[in-house]
């Protein structure tokens, strides 16, 4: 059963600052909510929430639902994500004072299924995708409200609460709780095994998708996704490979390191050309869901293809953050095989082709990643070796286990490895923390290197050290 929000009904988010919840507590404060939350972290999200009159609690702790109890006339709504464990004491606490707790999904499902709705899923793209759709819309005039799991450029934030009426939101999977959202249209950008931690193995992984296509009034999918094309039967196929079976394609007639140029085709027949300027065919695929997203939703190609040309990837996506003595540094969130060998491609196109957005053409890709979780890394250990080859240099941070339990063997040092099995004239290094990490990127890497910090965990914690050098 959807959950009913009752504008009346104070909210509390334990963890606000997380990348999900803090976006949904800008859009119900921003409409009319009486929001809270409690995060120890100073993170931008929980200074943009304190900006906007949300109150943080600084604890996470029993005094914080007794305060709460005590200053309002209503009982709050307490609200939590996966990343909250059971023993939490305000969890807890909130439990003894008999407050309802709801996950985020459900908070996430009531606004989704309130509205025309665009629910953006699958196991890698998910952000640039409803990133690019929230913008395009926006830029035609759409005004959308907004929920993404990263920064959106174009609104300088990870949520927008707008005034038409659709809502975009990115449709997480991880934890299977994506089957609570009954979207207008669900947009299924790929399957692959991951968060084996949740998924025994990629049939478990197929049956939730299922179910969350099964609610979808209408589902966009993936054509060139080889579990897609044999398990799903959606309304409507997209591809960059072929217009055969699709009803939209992108084919690119010009693949550079700063961008592609494609022509757009609707039931095979080109009704256009346009300029991606963000390089990588994963992004041409992700870039054409979001044109074919529009167009159901009726847009006119002609009102799309000006605002494409200015597109920009979400923050943590191939972001570069600036130069430390002409070593260009580059931040993205790749932590799955599958992104690593995306991200470590559309950095040799940059290299190879001589083109690239970046200040100075790179001339070398420098991989430096951080494992994350032990199930992740045991699972996945020949297939992120295979990845890291095709970077001219690899430098390892240790393993960043997000509150796993170790599993005995596995290890960077045990991924380094495994690189080196795969290239033998390949030099990979292990850091012992991040600041030996910091220290690495000076001694290992040279001018002109394009130095790829990936990884989900604390690896971006690396540009504080880097910071006095590091030069926008």
């Amino acid at each position: 059963m959807t959950l009913l929000l009752d504008p009346n009904q104070p909210l509390h988010f334990i963890g606000v600052g997380g990348i999900g919840m803090s976006a949904l507590a800008v859009i119900l404060a921003d409409r009319g909510f009486q929001i809270s939350g409690s995060d120890s972290r100073d993170t931008a999200a929980v200074r943009d929430l304190r900006q906007r009159g949300v109150r943080v609690h600084r604890d996470q702790s029993a005094a914080t639902i007794k305060a709460l109890c005590a200053d309002m006339v209503r009982a709050p709504l307490v609200v939590v994500s996966s990343a909250v464990p059971s023993g939490n004491p305000e969890l807890e606490a909130a439990h003894k004072a008999g407050l309802a707790v709801v996950h985020r999904s459900d908070v996430l499902a009531a606004l989704i299924n309130s509205q025309p709705s665009i629910a953006v899923a699958g196991s890698h793209g998910k952000t640039t995708t409803s990133t690019l759709v929230a913008t395009l819309l926006e830029a035609s005039g759409n005004d959308p409200t907004a929920v993404i799991g990263g920064i959106v450029p174009a609104f300088r934030s990870n949520a927008r609460a707008g005034q038409g009426r659709l809502l975009v939101a990115e449709a997480d999977e991880s934890d299977g709780s994506l089957v609570k959202f009954r979207p207008s249209l669900g947009l299924i950008t790929n399957l692959e095994l991951d968060h084996t931690d949740h998924y025994p193995n990629l049939e478990a992984l197929i049956e939730t998708l299922r179910s969350f296509a099964a609610g979808c009034e209408t589902v966009l999918a993936n054509r060139d996704d080889p579990v897609l094309r044999t398990h799903f039967h959606p309304s409507v196929w997209w591809s960059i490979e072929t217009t055969e079976g699709a009803d939209f394609a992108a084919i690119a007639v010009d693949e550079q390191g700063d961008g592609t140029v494609a022509d757009f085709f609707e039931a095979g027949v080109c009704v256009g050309r346009f300029c991606l300027p963000v390089p990588g065919r994963h992004n041409l695929s992700n870039a054409t869901a979001a044109l074919a997203a529009c167009r159901l939703q009726g847009i006119p190609f002609a009102d799309l293809t000006a605002p494409i040309q200015s597109l920009q990837a979400p923050g943590r996506r191939f972001d570069f953050r600036g130069s430390v003595e002409g070593r260009l540094i580059v931040d993205d969130y790749a932590h799955h095989p599958s992104e690593v060998e995306a991200t470590l491609r559309m950095a040799r196109l940059m290299v190879e082709s001589g083109r690239s957005p970046l200040p100075i053409p790179p001339r070398r890709v420098v991989a430096l990643f951080q494992p994350h979780r032990y199930s992740r890394t045991a699972e996945f250990m020949g297939p992120f070796a295979s990845a890291l080859a095709l970077a001219d240099l690899v430098m390892l941070a240790p393993l960043y286990s997000a509150g796993e339990t170790p599993i005995p063997g596995i290890s960077s040092e045990l991924l380094a490895h495994e690189t080196r099995q795969v290239r033998s004239d390949l030099a990979v290094h292990v850091a012992a923390d991040l600041d030996d990490l910091a220290r690495q990127v000076c001694r290992h890497c040279r001018h002109g290197d394009l130095v790829l910090v990936m990884g989900a965990g604390d690896v971006n914690g690396l540009f504080e050290r880097l910071e006095p050098s590091l030069i926008a």
